[in-house]
């Protein structure tokens, strides 16, 4: 029975949507596999990963007869279309527990699953917030803080981004214990005050999927699941059951001594720096003296990088160790532009802000050099 007949692209660009979700191997077999339903005029696809699940659809010419639903290795289909002539027109057959690719003289033979078989993330019910966001603002808020998430954190709820919407304030967190990045944006409307934990792949697909334009994102926020839709992709989370840290006691309020510093080249400096750097520890010493910043890195066969920017400074002197990947990692996201360091003592941790900006706080831990 003939699934569907399309141009190679309209199949493909569907399935690249949601098969980035998939796991090459996975005990349930049927989660390597895309659910691809027919119903009417109209071609859905969906992926899952028990956790996280992304549909999408494509419209079809005309209605190609009664509902279908098949599902088949979405990497092996994804390769194959691929592997296909760009021009070429690309149809599915269903028969017997398989299912036949064909583009021109080509013909690939796959295993299928039952569709009944694949499993659906449940009804999430009724939201607790809803609102509409640029896809532009989103990613560029995500960008802000996503890369401070843990990974593979005992505390699994470290392993994730905070969400919170509070009144027309949206705030995303993130910290994985030795730093913590904290944004916010406005919305346009008020919201019920809700918190959830997002698990670290959901945001990384998200952010990967956005564009940088005007287009909206629709955000519902449930008990368990937060759902975003965007153009034709529908990405619905489970959320991560835990009590994320008090982020407001982390971050410093009270520092006094601060300097300005052009990103790009304290982003350039500490690059250089950080070759010489120990590879298991990557510290980096700041040292900071009247006007002067001292930025140095040494390893252990007793090889030292030593960069100094000028900085208007004038309090005292001050010596501080920090992890250098993590200075890169904020420098790395931050717009072009200055950017101000605050400190308290050789104890503390460091502030970063952006000047003239109160949305945007980055706090990264010292460490003994």
């Amino acid at each position: 029975m003939k699934l569907v007949q399309l141009p190679r692209d309209a199949l493909l660009k569907p399935l690249q949507a949601v098969t980035g979700i998939v796991e090459r191997r996975h005990t349930l077999p049927i989660l390597s596999n895309v659910l691809i339903e027919r119903n009417g005029t109209s071609l859905r696809f969906v992926a899952t990963d028990l956790e996280l699940q992304i549909a999408t659809s494509c419209d079809l010419d005309k209605n190609t007869g009664e509902a279908l639903a098949i599902t088949v290795s979405a990497r092996k289909l994804v390769d194959i279309l691929r592997a296909l002539p760009e021009d070429s027109d690309v149809s599915l057959e269903s028969s017997n527990n398989r299912v036949q690719v064909k583009a021109g003289k080509s013909r690939f033979n796959l295993q299928t699953l039952p569709a009944a078989d694949f499993p659906a993330l449940a009804d999430p019910g009724t939201p607790q917030s809803k609102f509409t966001i640029s896809q532009g603002a989103a990613r560029r808020l995500l960008a802000l803080v996503q890369y401070a998430m843990a990974q593979q954190d005992i505390r699994y709820y470290l392993n994730g981004l905070l969400l919170v919407t509070d009144g027309k304030q949206l705030r995303v967190v993130a910290t994985d214990g030795h730093r913590l990045s904290y944004a916010v944006t406005e919305l346009a409307e008020s919201q019920e005050k809700a918190e959830v934990i997002l698990p670290r792949k959901a945001i990384l697909e998200l952010a990967r999927q956005l564009t940088d334009g005007d287009e909206p994102l629709e955000v519902a926020i449930y008990a368990n699941q937060v759902r975003f839709k965007f153009g034709d992709v529908d990405l619905t989370t489970k959320v991560i059951d835990g009590k994320f840290p008090d982020y407001q006691r982390v971050i410093p309020s009270n520092y006094e001594k601060e300097i300005t510093l052009d990103r790009d080249g304290l982003q350039r400096a500490l690059q250089r720096a950080a070759i010489l750097s120990n590879e298991k520890f990557r510290g980096v010493r700041w040292m900071l003296t009247k006007d002067s910043l001292r930025i140095s890195c040494s390893n252990n066969e007793q090889e030292e990088a030593q960069e100094e920017l000028e900085v208007k400074f004038g309090g005292d002197p001050l010596d501080v160790g920090f992890n250098v990947t993590y200075l890169l990692d904020v420098l790395g996201n931050v717009p072009a532009g200055d950017v101000v360091c605050s400190f308290g003592d050789a104890n503390s941790s460091m502030l970063v802000t952006l000047p003239g900006r109160d949305d945007f706080r980055y706090v990264v831990m010292p460490m003994r050099i």
